[in-house]
């Protein structure tokens, strides 16, 4: 059983990877007291990984592929673990905070080919280096929900929103999808 299945992300190995928040199921109607993050490793076989979530939603690999991003909407964090080479999760710490005044929450992400983190979130869609530094925040007139990058040469970000897409051209590609 699940919860609302959210945010996806596919591993090269083929695996799938998943948020499971409570999003458009009242309480009284839940079959799980928590939420989570699985993987569906690539020969069918479900795993609950992390149940320890309030509201998981976004989701991305590093470029290595060796930790996961995971943003957490109702804590306003986006955290990251380490990607064991059986797949499950291990050392599981803030990444990045983002807090702020402006109206949104973390919700969904991607990452450049260099490892910076994309995280729409508050007031546009927020930049972080693989360190978790906050490089800065790609303004936007609507709280953004997701972003994807695209165009021939991956430099092209667009970023959905309640009622828009916005495209932004960047320097470095997105990591390539398989």
């Amino acid at each position: 059983r699940l919860n609302s299945p959210n945010d996806i992300v596919v591993k090269a190995d083929g695996s799938i990877y998943f948020t499971d928040p409570p999003y458009g199921v009242k309480p009284e109607q839940r079959e799980l007291t928590f939420q989570g993050v699985y993987r569906i490793a690539s020969e069918g076989k479900l795993t609950l990984l992390v149940d320890d979530f309030d509201k998981p939603n976004g989701l991305a690999f590093s470029p290595d592929e060796k930790a996961l991003y995971i943003a957490d909407t109702a804590r306003k964090h986006v955290r990251a673990f380490d990607v064991r080479p059986d797949g499950a999760l291990a050392n599981g710490r803030v990444f990045a905070e983002l807090k702020s005044d402006k109206p949104g929450a973390p919700d969904g992400m991607k990452v450049d080919e260099v490892g910076r983190l994309f995280v729409t979130g508050p007031g546009g869609t927020w930049v972080f280096d693989a360190g978790g530094r906050h490089l800065g925040t790609i303004v936007t007139p609507e709280v953004p929900a997701n972003c994807a990058f695209g165009g021939p040469d991956r430099r092209t970000l667009f970023i959905t929103a309640r009622t828009s897409v916005y495209r932004v051209r960047v320097k470095t590609p997105g990591m390539k999808v398989f």
